[in-house]
């Protein structure tokens, strides 16, 4: 089993983008520190639920800070940006930290991000299979052109190409974020684990497991990489010695980041949508995932794993907006929790 930590980079009320970056920033620092094996960055434009415009950037300065800890993007968006440009740096990254880079992508919504960067509605409602089939041929092959119905250019030669630097390693793994069968049947039929999120329970991950691997096998995928796919389970950390105190803690914080962040998202065609309740979103997540003592959080951890298969872990960590109280989950989690799973 490998627990990584899921940062944001939120950015709670009263605080500035500034701190919220710096909490993202030492939050993964410690997590090697503290002996966990990822930490998984998130992507968001124009709103405080997450301060970090670009996963890769920010994947690039951790990288750089550390020298054991797999750092991967969760999600950079596809559709609000070129397929080649993300590939370049993905294979940049991948070839400059020894195979320590994960790339995770995924549609993102139907947010103003697609009339401001360009993109367009459609490049969200039916753009994301020709963007990913385009981003995994720069990752796999020496030159590529294309002549989809987005993207049309000869053929150039990649540079650099991942596959020639790390010989036990391809390129830099793809994850692709899942929300709905179609995703799931798209990241399958490539032989790509998922990102699953942090708003469902074991029952329908375990679910979207088990409908990946029956595309998968009608794919005709080898049934190594079907067995052994690292899909990757999203979910909230927060450790205390009573349960009643890590809920208290969240529930406290949380609330008031799920309201402002949530509500600052405008849609891109004035669409109508429907923000869940920010205090009964967080009750939902303090039940789902290891919230409590470290007994606990190591049962539902195992728990999780037992029932649906998945091995990998991305847990949100800077539930309570607090530097310092972060810094210290953090290393609770790999001090306290990390052994009873190994």
């Amino acid at each position: 089993m490998r627990v990584g930590s899921f940062v944001l980079g939120a950015q709670f009320p009263g605080q500035g983008h500034g701190e919220a970056l710096h909490r993202a920033v030492r939050s993964a620092e410690v997590a090697e520190e503290a002996g966990l094996d990822a930490v998984w960055l998130a992507e968001h434009h124009f709103v405080p639920y997450g301060t970090c415009p670009s996963a890769v950037t920010l994947a690039a300065l951790l990288l750089g800070r550390t020298r054991r800890l797999r750092v991967g993007t969760a999600v950079s968006v596809l559709p609000t940006t070129h397929p080649v440009a993300l590939g370049e740096q993905a294979a940049l990254l991948h070839i400059t930290s020894g195979g320590r880079f994960s790339l995770g992508v995924g549609r993102g919504g139907p947010w103003v991000d697609l009339e401001v960067f360009g993109a367009g509605l459609e490049a969200y409602e039916q753009g994301f299979p020709e963007s990913l089939d385009l981003l995994l041929r720069w990752l796999r092959e020496p030159a590529v052109g294309a002549s989809g119905e987005r993207f049309r250019f000869r053929e150039v030669p990649v540079v650099p190409r991942p596959s020639e630097a790390l010989s036990e390693s391809p390129g830099p793994e793809v994850v692709v974020a899942c929300t709905s069968p179609a995703s799931v049947r798209m990241a399958a039929e490539r032989g790509l684990p998922m990102l699953l999120g942090m708003h469902v329970g074991d029952e329908e991950k375990a679910e979207m497991v088990a409908l990946w691997q029956r595309h998968a096998r009608a794919a005709g995928r080898p049934s190594a990489e079907i067995h052994g796919a690292g899909h990757v389970s999203a979910g909230v950390c927060q450790i205390a010695d009573r349960h009643t105190d890590a809920a208290e803690t969240l529930l406290k914080a949380m609330p008031g980041w799920l309201r402002q962040g949530l509500g600052a998202h405008v849609t891109v065609d004035g669409r109508a949508r429907r923000m869940r309740d920010p205090h009964a979103y967080t009750e939902l997540l303090c039940g789902l995932h290891p919230v409590g003592p470290p007994r606990l959080c190591a049962d539902r951890l195992a728990a999780t794993g037992e029932r649906t298969g998945i091995t990998r872990f991305a847990l949100l960590v800077e539930g309570s907006g607090d530097l310092a109280a972060t810094e210290e989950n953090v290393r609770r989690l790999g001090a306290e929790v990390l052994p009873q799973l190994r």
